[in-house]
């Protein structure tokens, strides 16, 4: 099934959603990193985090999540933009802990509660827009949720989820975001409440293959659709923009390099691409400088 993302309306405006599925992409991540399936499903609910907020922007716009929890996963990055590409890593993939005590991926302790949740949004002004909360939970849609009430001043109420098979692969990925506006009533807000508290987990509806407009019909009534798009994991970097930044580290480290390795290899921390430099290739950058 086809990653994609929906942003609906409810209950006369008074109630804004977004839901995604991103198993293909989170599966993609999953292989390129080598993850183990708690890091898989840290990285997984962040970049659906990542891909609905995300989905809040304009234009050209575009955010880096930075989950700084002080766990042995070590900090977890992922950029998303508002035209639906997202990009993720942990800096330790090969973090493995048993089972929580409810028998499920500890995610909360690979991630850790000592630390931060870093927003960082590049709106096209002078200087980005900065939020930070600190870690309340370390499982992260309660942590995303925290931030939204905290930092935007907007009460939601967040889901995410990954599912990953026998064999390390994702076989269910995905989440929700439900924003309650002004203008709700009490009562509106505790039927809302409790839709929200009557359906399992994001992870079980996507698995089951509910398109995400059933999923918030079952949260919220009167959904109405605002739009649908295709959701992917594209990487930034190339070759050229890795030479840019072998040309920038100078004379003098490049020809270190060229007389200590004979060669360049840099790895892309997002995608985990290598991209190798030869003698040849690094004359050739010496030659421009």
């Amino acid at each position: 099934m086809r990653d994609y993302l929906i942003r609906a309306t409810a209950m006369e405006g008074k109630v804004r959603a977004f839901a995604v599925r991103a198993t293909g992409i989170v599966d993609e991540l999953s292989r390129r990193h080598g993850t183990t399936p708690t890091a898989t499903a840290a990285l997984g609910r962040t970049v659906a985090a990542g891909l609905m907020m995300g989905a809040m922007l304009k234009g050209e716009e575009k955010l880096t999540l930075l989950v700084k929890g002080g766990g042995p996963i070590g900090q977890i990055v992922v950029d998303a933009n508002a035209s639906g590409e997202v990009r993720g890593y942990v800096d330790n993939p090969q973090v493995d802990l048993p089972l929580n005590e409810a028998g499920k991926l500890d995610v909360a302790g690979a991630v850790g509660t000592e630390g931060f949740l870093n927003i960082i949004k590049d709106l096209g002004l002078k200087e980005p827009y900065r939020g930070s909360i600190p870690i309340i939970s370390g499982e992260l849609a309660e942590d995303f949720t925290y931030y939204f009430a905290k930092s935007e001043q907007t009460p939601s109420a967040v889901a995410l989820g990954v599912l990953v098979g026998v064999d390390y692969s994702v076989t269910a990925a995905g989440g929700f975001i439900i924003q309650l506006l002004p203008g709700l009533t009490d009562d509106e807000i505790s039927l809302i409440e409790l839709q929200l508290s009557r359906v399992g987990p994001i992870t079980a509806m996507l698995e089951q293959g509910l398109e995400l407009e059933t999923i918030l019909h079952r949260l919220v009534p009167d959904v109405q659709v605002l739009g649908e798009s295709d959701v992917v994991f594209k990487c930034k970097c190339s070759r050229e923009r890795v030479e840019q930044t072998l040309i920038s580290l100078g004379r003098v480290e490049i020809e270190q390099l060229m007389e200590e390795d004979g060669k360049a290899e840099v790895v892309c921390h997002f995608c985990n691409e290598t991209f190798l430099f030869d003698k040849e290739d690094l004359t050739a950058i010496l030659q421009q400088l």
